[in-house]
């Protein structure tokens, strides 16, 4: 089984926030799936399914962002999940908005989220779906930036930008990721150019 988690903050007024991007990806392959987020457990709002004849667990940790190591390590704990059936879906501020990127193992590049997860499972050897989100003109600005919402313009490639990263999920765990990264790696979306 895989477990894919999808990181963000719980809550209305978290719900369309640069730093959910790991929650709207959940949601909307949630939906493709015909899962419902709406079993409670482990500090978690889970849904079960399946991609490609792979059984699928889809996690939305409610510890809020900081703490979602704390959800990842029960889930992982609970159902025996290893390091390369884990994948986690996040915002990124390194990379441009509209850019989707897959690495495998690696450090948290500042990353909060990835932080405490990597900090609870002692390593960092799952796959990631990095979500661009751009960043500020000051680093000062970047707490503030994560916690507000997209941009009109911005809000109006979501969809479409969203619904790519649900592709990237799925060839993930159908084709493997190694294949998936050279699919994908590096292309902005919006842009069709390489980054």
């Amino acid at each position: 089984m895989k477990l894919i988690v999808g990181l963000g903050n719980p809550g209305v007024q978290y719900r369309l926030n640069r730093h959910n991007m790991g929650f709207m990806v959940l949601h909307r392959l949630a939906d493709q799936l015909n899962v419902k987020l709406d079993k409670k457990g482990y500090d978690s709002l889970l849904g079960r399914g399946a991609i490609a004849g792979e059984d699928v667990l889809l996690a939305e940790p409610q510890t809020y962002m900081n703490l979602s190591g704390k959800a990842v390590k029960r889930l992982c704990s609970k159902f025996s999940i290893p390091f390369d059936d884990l994948i986690v879906i996040h915002d990124d501020l390194d990379l441009p908005f509209g850019t989707i990127r897959l690495k495998s193992g690696g450090g948290h590049g500042g990353h909060k989220g990835l932080v405490s997860i990597i900090d609870h499972l002692g390593g960092s050897d799952f796959s990631r779906i990095r979500m661009g989100i751009g960043k500020p003109s000051h680093k000062a600005m970047v707490e503030a930036y994560v916690l507000e919402p997209f941009t009109p313009e911005e809000s109006q490639w979501l969809p479409q930008i969203i619904a790519k990263a649900v592709d990237v999920v799925n060839d993930t765990i159908s084709l493997g990721i190694q294949t998936t990264m050279r699919r994908y790696h590096g292309k902005n979306f919006l842009t069709n150019e390489e980054v």
